[in-house]
């Protein structure tokens, strides 16, 4: 009896902290308006990840690139994008593809 009590403690415990755990980290990004494209912050462990991206100019986009990654916005839209991607170990690149200079860049060690 005491061994299903302290399982049963032991399964209740993990259901508990595993969600919390096992959630999906939520990057930001903004393109526009002008000619800015940034990343409030910007990921630095491989894995799962949610890049959020406000685009806010119709000349614009986002165009994530990097090891297995190739994520874009449409230059002519305006709104919210949410992109979700596995990401590895090596350098990744944002820039918009109308306007080359517009970039930016994150590593995953």
């Amino acid at each position: 009896m005491k061994r299903i009590l302290v399982t049963g403690a032991l399964v209740t415990a993990l259901a508990a902290v595993l969600p919390a755990a096992a959630a999906t980290p939520v990057f930001k990004g903004t393109v526009g308006p002008g000619f800015t494209i940034v990343m409030a912050s910007k990921p630095k462990v491989a894995g799962l990840t949610k890049i959020v991206i406000n685009d806010k100019a119709d000349d614009h986009n986002f165009h994530l690139t990097g090891p297995g990654v190739n994520v874009k916005t449409s230059v002519s839209a305006i709104g919210t994008k949410t992109f979700t991607v596995k990401l590895k170990k090596g350098t990744y690149k944002f820039v918009c593809d109308p306007h080359l200079f517009m970039k930016g860049s994150f590593t995953i060690k």
